[in-house]
């Protein structure tokens, strides 16, 4: 976690000393979150986001406010029982319109420190939200070490392509098998994907050895794929996660050589351990090429970052030279099956076999650059994720009881500078938050009869966010409670502000333009 820029918190005090401050103590000044809050001022922007244009707000975002309409006449009249909605799915990208101009300032305000409330909330540093649940991608076979397996639908068809191919081959070497032949087939293509399997799960348990949390292990069309879900810490242990996959491979290559040595030649049991050998060698040179999203890309990726320093530069290497390897796998594997460098004569290298090959490079081509890109992209991505910080994004928020008047509520704001609406119990406990799109569905004529309570959505545990929170683990959990907002708070439970999913996007999106490093 990026620690740079933090502030210097307002802790150090006993118990005794905390609780007998004034509710309204001011936190430390952040330069960085100074910058971002006056920027754009909760009362001075419009719906547009942009501080200087007078656009006005989508009607959509207008009728999609507190209740999903304009707030009703009977309710003004008795705003604190306002019923409460569940917030949009979406971020809102439209803060607030201009409330009633010409509010007096406090000369002697600090527009720099904003009032909060001390809580006895617990920050959410300590513990890990449980996660959104996940498309399962296929069908779950089951979770070998805690880690759950799917069989993705193409695999299906990749079965019944082996199925038929091996067939073929399995008429010529037995042809007593006859239609039997169909099911000794199958039988194989469940036992060489059995094999990936065990390839994959040896990339599993490396990375559980070095802490790294696997989501899922999925067998799909050409293969099988491990979803870690975070970057090795180092060049060393890179190497041993990409390398362990292709050498349980070479093992199994190994144990059904030694199959074939304690069984007849010619027969079933002879044929099958001779299929899932070559077959295992393959699918360990096949992977030990040097060239991302292959293992061997990983190693080389390995290599270049201990040499540089640096693992952009090894992620930069290893995809161009993943590029260059579809390449030659498009252009190269028709042309060897052509000169019969493959085994088959020159002569017999035509018609439909011609074909099948240059559609079976096409694809493995396709798959290779596609995964040189999608590293390149994911690189970048993690190498700008440590930008994204809760305490620089978090917005100044100023508390105010239910029954405030939205005027009056957003009058404060202005005064301190604020951009967000918290709303508290007597006791100064924070109990939800106002949210912008509320603000943009009220006019400003109706705003002195509208209470915030009828504009906010109740706070969650999930919507309670240590201001220590960046990176991937900042997203994470973003994405296990989806909200508008969040609370933003100190270890010491104090009120740091309000994070708004808007803002983290436009971050994001930020950092991913600038060029990497």
């Amino acid at each position: 976690m990026d620690e740079s820029g933090r502030p210097h918190p307002g802790s150090g005090t006993t118990d005794d000393e905390q609780a007998a401050r004034p509710r309204t103590t001011p936190p430390p000044p952040d330069p960085e979150r100074e910058a971002q809050d006056d920027a754009v001022p909760l009362t001075k922007a419009n719906a547009s986001g942009d501080p200087e244009s007078g656009a006005q707000p989508d009607p959509e975002d207008t009728e999609n406010s507190a209740s999903g309409a304009q707030p009703d006449p009977e309710d003004t009249e008795n705003p604190a029982s306002g019923d409460q909605t569940d917030p949009p799915a979406d971020p809102p990208t439209d803060p607030p319109t201009d409330p009633p101009s010409g509010t007096p300032q406090d000369p002697h305000h600090d527009p720099h420190h904003t009032p909060v409330t001390p809580t006895r909330t617990p920050a959410t540093s300590g513990r890990r939200p449980a996660k959104a649940p996940e498309s399962r991608g296929g069908l779950l076979m089951g979770r070998p070490f805690g880690v759950p397996v799917y069989v993705a639908p193409s695999w299906f068809l990749v079965a019944a392509l082996i199925t038929w191919v091996f067939g073929g081959q399995l008429d010529r070497v037995l042809p007593e098998l006859g239609a039997l032949r169909y099911l000794v087939s199958l039988f194989f293509a469940v036992a060489f994907y059995a094999s990936v399997l065990v390839h994959e799960l040896a990339h599993t348990v490396a990375a559980l050895r070095f802490k790294l949390p696997v989501r899922r292990i999925q067998l799909q069309f050409f293969g099988g794929v491990s979803e870690i879900e975070k970057e090795s810490e180092t060049p060393g242990r890179e190497f041993v996660l990409a390398f362990v996959g292709p050498l349980l491979s070479l093992v199994l290559a190994g144990v059904f050589y030694l199959g074939m040595l304690v069984v007849e030649p010619g027969t079933v049991p002879g044929v099958l351990l001779a299929g899932l050998m070559v077959s295992n060698l393959l699918v360990a040179a096949f992977n030990l090429l040097p060239g991302l999203p292959l293992d061997g890309g990983r190693m080389l990726r390995a290599v270049v970052w201990k040499i540089t320093g640096k693992p952009m530069s090894g992620t930069v290497a290893a995809a161009w030279v993943g590029r260059a390897l579809a390449l030659a796998v498009l252009i190269g594997l028709p042309l060897l099956t052509q000169t019969g460098a493959l085994g088959n004569r020159a002569t017999d290298a035509a018609g439909m076999d011609t074909v099948t090959d240059a559609l079976l490079a096409a694809i493995l081509a396709a798959i290779i650059w596609t995964g040189a890109g999608n590293s390149l992209r994911m690189a970048r991505l993690r190498e700008h994720l440590p930008e994204l910080r809760a305490r620089t994004l978090t917005r100044r928020a100023v508390p105010v009881e239910s029954a405030t008047p939205l005027s009056e509520a957003l009058r404060r704001a202005n005064d301190a500078g604020a951009r967000a609406l918290v709303i508290v119990d007597a006791d100064g406990e924070p109990r939800s938050l106002v949210r912008e799109t509320a603000i943009v569905g009220v006019p400003e004529h109706r705003r002195p009869w509208v209470a915030v309570s009828g504009l906010a959505q109740d706070l969650t545990d999930g919507m309670r966010v240590s201001a220590e929170l960046a990176g991937e683990e900042l997203l994470d959990t973003l994405r296990a409670t989806p909200a508008t907002e969040y609370l933003v708070v100190e270890d010491s439970g104090a009120i740091y502000g309000v994070l708004s999913a808007a803002d983290v996007e436009r971050a994001f999106v930020k950092a991913m333009a600038r060029p990497s490093a």
